[in-house]
């Protein structure tokens, strides 16, 4: 079911400021890079230290309890629905955190705007599956976002999935292998066994709830 449009919706997004960035091509061309585009990371965040990624933050619950556990590592979370990064932002900036900042737009345009080689670890949190196999391009670890990823990443930097979806889990263990992953610390139930540090997103809360296991994986480039 589609969300209904929020009320004065713009007005909302021009007041997240600085901490919001908007990641439009009116030509909707993504294979082109732009100098102009492209993010200067130190000086939006004021300081040189590493950055991590979400790529799907929705309303902001998984990336801003992870700034505030990790106050020393700057984070960009990436939504391309404005109705829902509007509370994600709304909530970092309740918190008063520093150290994450928001990218709205698909994740076809990462690559326009963040530096190669300057991410330190991405975060893939209950992607939409995707499960008609016409639509597995759309899928965040099909190997034409494995690409972007890969040039965004640092040598020897992380991938790190959850959903709840299993085959949309085993499509990624697949596609990440083939792509010269290798995968550790594979849970397909995480909560049977959750680890301290886990941090539980708004849709990993509700799955839970009804009984469905979680599937986690890290994936990693030698």
């Amino acid at each position: 079911m589609r969300m209904r449009r929020k009320k004065h919706l713009e007005e909302r997004l021009a007041e997240c400021g600085e901490y919001l960035i908007f990641m439009d091509r009116e030509d909707r061309n993504f294979s082109v890079k732009d100098d102009a585009d492209m993010l200067d990371l130190a000086a939006l965040f004021g300081n040189d230290r590493p950055v991590e990624l979400e790529v799907g933050c929705g309303k902001g619950q998984f990336i801003c309890e992870l700034a505030q556990r990790k106050p020393e590592v700057n984070f960009l979370a990436v939504e391309k629905a404005s109705n829902v990064i509007v509370d994600a932002v709304n909530k970092a900036k309740k918190l008063g955190l520093e150290n994450v900042r928001f990218l709205r737009g698909g994740a076809e345009y990462l690559d326009c705007y963040i530096p190669a080689g300057s991410i330190e670890r991405i975060y893939l949190n209950f992607s939409c599956p995707f499960p008609k196999k016409s639509y597995a391009t759309h899928r965040l670890t099909h190997q034409r976002f494995l690409e972007i990823y890969d040039r965004l990443l640092k040598p020897h930097a992380e991938i790190w999935q959850k959903t709840d979806n299993r085959n949309f889990f085993e499509f990624s263990i697949e596609q990440l292998s083939d792509f010269g992953y290798t995968l550790k610390n594979i849970s397909l139930d995480l909560h049977a066994s959750e680890p301290e540090d886990n941090i539980v997103t708004e849709y990993e809360q509700r799955f839970a709830e009804q009984g469905f296991p979680i599937y986690r994986l890290e994936a990693y480039r030698k």
